[in-house]
């Protein structure tokens, strides 16, 4: 896709000529004590336009351009009573609300209520600080109402209410997060583009978005994903953008000790810590999570250190600074892969004694919000990564060989080093009486990377130092760096026509260079094992290209309690490290791969009926260009390799809903001391590559969850159901197994979760059963680490956790 000068002076004309003002009127006010201290960081919502806003540190709120009219404001304090108050606005209408302390310490079930109240739609506003949702399919993970086990970061069920998501439950312990949906490899949530506080975290956002670090479910607020229109303000995935959002420091105290141990099947251990708080203008929020483990299969034990600190000075009533280091350094012993026959004879069975996986992690980011205006905000986030990444192991393609301890194994090393900077302006105004919203922003990304490749040690001890010198004939030897540089800026703008309709275009130019520097040896042997070619190959590539992403949002509200949404927008993804150049005995790489296009298409309805049903049910469409897969391909020597290759153009569609009830008010009358729900969520779905025959892989043409919820004062029980149809693991949609266990079908499972916790004053205590059923089943067949072959999932499992908190 080349650069088209006119789309990008039409966009900014666009933008710039809709920047036009018009007077309208605005409600302020002040939210206080029943001792006219103000109260920070309360939540405050305007129940008929659905905008909510937090108070600052003095306790003041603003909701700028509003029309004349009858309006509710809700307010939720967590050590308060809920305020709601109508009024009537004909002028700048300014406003002063009371909250009243609670009387009495919230029960587990009334405290979940209390949020419901105001936040019982599971999706982002139309905006939230600088950036804009509207007319987007958006989804939000409520962490204080997930009832599972946190501890080891079960994405069955930590996601079950974010439709369509498909997992591979590859990690033991929680290390790392396995998602897909869409028909997108699930591998290390590669296709997404994922955030953490709103910045990057992944190993390189273009050339290796794979993501070795995955933030504690325990320290998390929300999970907030956006599918494929994120493409525009986050970057070119297809699959969207996840935002890991952590804990804020409580508000209300100088200090707030959380303490969180969980044991658990296969000598599970788990350690949680955190300290947070506000002292005037100075707040903070830092924890520590210590994890190890011995996983249900032979050479699966680990251990996990895990550190972040968050720092908060309000500077003026009107800026804020914020600062965040991250640290995660993680050691895995990794079991291998199974094949068919090895999974079916016994898949906690492991033939592997000598691989091991190491990561550690750095972040950092630096953060400055900036109030303008009662109108305009403006933001700017600062942030870097220094990590790497150790794999070593033995992989042979023929996955039931036995390790030869004589020989050594194979070690790839990555170091990742990039920064970056995000700006951001969101500015309202007002265009033919309606209130519109613009917003502007700008991306700069460098990174340095290097990846290496070549023998390591052939014995047992985990050792990830190169051994050239005692292996010089090694066939798979490179050493490469990898410099790529990003430039970005982009804009949306939210058309209000009416109360009810509103309209959002947006644009995003995108410039991006990838480069290429190194060199691999291409090493031949005889029969007899003698070396008869040792050459070295120089491989220094250059690719710049610059392109622009367009996407249409639209918002249709006919009455309160349902909106009507849809969207399209263009998507782009760069080819990978892994695509390139790394050495691997299961497949063969095509050396003219190239980089992935298409856009993503969204219709749906959500909303609310009568405070008993939530819902989200929509349609949508993704259609690729040149998508990257792997397919069956003979070589010269008339040997079949699997072949990763631009497999063609592809198209994937379906329904998604969700559908969540509130049985409390259905069947016990409301009762103030219950709470009852139950969901369903599902996903039909269907793909096909064009001009074939042939499905796109991970395509389970059902994905079913559903569960149900029942309270009683501090006792919560929850139990889930889980249904993944079959799905092919590749391209040719192959059903036979071959040796190597990376190619053939997913088969269909089921799964039965269930989970209970129980409060008392500052104590909590969690448990559960996992596959409760013993289901055997497996959700990856990997082409690489941790495998290759099929990675086996858990059996029946059990966690208990004990929580204090001051």
């Amino acid at each position: 896709m080349k650069l088209k000068v006119y789309k990008i002076i039409i966009a900014i004309t666009v933008f710039a000529f809709s920047y036009t003002s018009y007077g309208q009127y605005a409600i302020s006010g002040k939210v206080i004590d029943t001792k006219s201290k103000g109260i920070p960081d309360a939540d405050v919502y305007n129940q008929n336009t659905g905008v909510h806003v937090k108070t600052d540190q003095e306790g003041k709120f603003l909701f700028p351009d509003v029309k004349e009219g009858s309006y509710v404001i809700t307010v939720f304090g967590l050590a308060y009573e809920i305020s709601e108050q109508p009024f009537d606005v004909s002028s700048d209408t300014e406003i002063k609300i009371v909250l009243k302390p609670l009387g009495e310490e919230l029960s587990e079930v009334l405290i979940t209520q209390r949020k419901k109240k105001i936040f019982g739609l599971k999706q982002l506003k139309p905006v939230e600080g600088t950036a804009i949702y509207a007319g987007k399919k958006s989804e939000v993970v409520l962490l204080e109402n997930s009832l599972g086990n946190l501890a080891a970061n079960n994405a069955r069920q930590v996601y079950a209410q974010v439709v369509g998501l498909n997992i591979y439950e590859n990690s033991i312990g929680g290390l790392q997060l396995n998602i897909g949906g869409r028909g997108l490899d699930p591998n290390r949530t590669a296709n997404f583009n994922t955030r953490q506080n709103g910045y990057d975290i992944s190993a390189d956002v273009l050339g290796y978005p794979e993501s070795y670090y995955t933030p504690p479910a325990e320290a998390l607020s929300e999970i907030q994903v956006v599918r494929g229109a994120a493409s525009l303000q986050y970057g070119t995935q297809f699959g969207g953008m996840i935002n890991f959002k952590m804990k804020q420091p409580n508000p209300d105290k100088e200090i707030e000790l959380v303490s969180r141990q969980t044991l658990g099947s296969y000598n599970l251990f788990t350690s949680f810590n955190s300290l947070g708080g506000t002292k005037g203008k100075f707040s903070y929020y830092a924890y520590f999570n210590y994890k190890q483990g011995d996983g249900f299969r032979p050479n699966s034990d680990f251990d996990s250190k895990n550190a972040y600190a968050h720092l908060g000075y309000q500077l003026t009533e009107n800026t804020k600074i914020t600062g965040e280091f991250t640290y995660l350094k993680y050691l895995a012993h990794q079991p291998g892969g199974l094949t068919d026959d090895m999974f079916e004879e016994d898949p906690a069975q492991s033939n592997r004694t000598r691989n091991w996986f190491e990561v550690d992690w750095k972040l950092f980011s630096l953060r400055l919000d900036h109030k303008f205006s009662d109108k305009t905000d403006m933001s700017v986030n600062f942030f870097g990564l220094d990590a790497s990444r150790y794999a070593l192991g033995f992989r042979t393609n023929r996955v039931d060989q036995p390790d030869d301890i004589d020989e050594p194994r194979d070690l790839i090393t990555g170091d990742f080093k990039n920064f970056g900077a995000e700006a951001r302006v969101l500015s309202r105004y007002n265009l033919m009486g309606e209130e519109s919203i613009f917003l502007i922003g700008t991306k700069y990304y460098q990174a340095n990377n290097d990846g290496q490749q070549g023998p390591g040690d052939n014995g047992t001890s985990i050792d990830f130092d190169f051994k050239h010198d005692k292996f010089s004939s090694y066939p798979s030897q490179s050493k490469f760096d990898y410099p790529n540089l990003n430039l970005a800026v982009f804009g949306e703008n939210i058309f209000k026509f009416s109360d009810k309709f509103s309209v959002t275009p947006g644009f995003r130019f995108e410039y991006i260079k990838t480069e290429i520097e190194g060199s691999f040896r291409n090493i031949v042997t005889n029969l007899a094992g003698d070396v008869i070619l040792d050459e070295t190959i120089e491989d220094n590539r250059s690719l710049e290209r610059s392109f622009v992403l367009l996407g249409l949002g639209a918002s249709y509200k006919p009455f309160d309690g349902m909106e009507l949404y849809g969207n399209i927008s263009e998507n782009y993804r760069s080819v990978t490290f892994s695509d390139i150049n790394i050495v691997n005995p299961s497949f063969k790489i095509d050396t003219d791969i190239q980089d992935e296009s298409g856009f993503t298409a969204d219709i749906g309805a959500r909303g609310k009926l009568n405070e008993v049903v939530s819902y989200d049910v929509g349609i949508f469409g993704l259609f690729y260009n040149d998508r990257i897969g792997v397919i069956q391909q003979e070589q010269q020597d008339g040997a079949v390799k699997n072949f990763r290759t631009n497999v063609g153009d592809a198209v994937i569609y379906g329904m998604e809903s969700l559908i969540d009830v509130n049985l409390n008010k259905v069947l016990l009358q409301n009762s103030k001391n219950t709470r009852f729900n139950w969901f369903a969520n599902t996903a039909l779905v269907n793909s096909k590559y064009q001009n074939t025959d042939k499905e796109v892989e991970f395509v389970p043409n059902i994905n079913f969850k559903t569960g149900m919820s029942f309270g009683y004062k501090n006792l919560v029980t929850s139990v889930q159901y889980s249904l993944l149809t079959d799905q092919f693991s590749d391209a040719d949609n192959s059903v036979d197994p071959n040796i190597s266990g990376i190619i053939g079908v997913i088969p269909s499972y089921s799964i039965l979760d269930v989970s209970a916790s129980y409060t008392y004053k500052m104590l909590k205590l969690e448990t559960g059963i996992n596959n409760l059923l013993n289901e055997s089943y497996f959700t990856q067949r990997a082409t690489g680490y941790p495998g290759p072959g099929i990675i086996p999932s858990e059996p029946l499992t059990w966690y208990v956790t004990l929580q204090l908190q001051l």
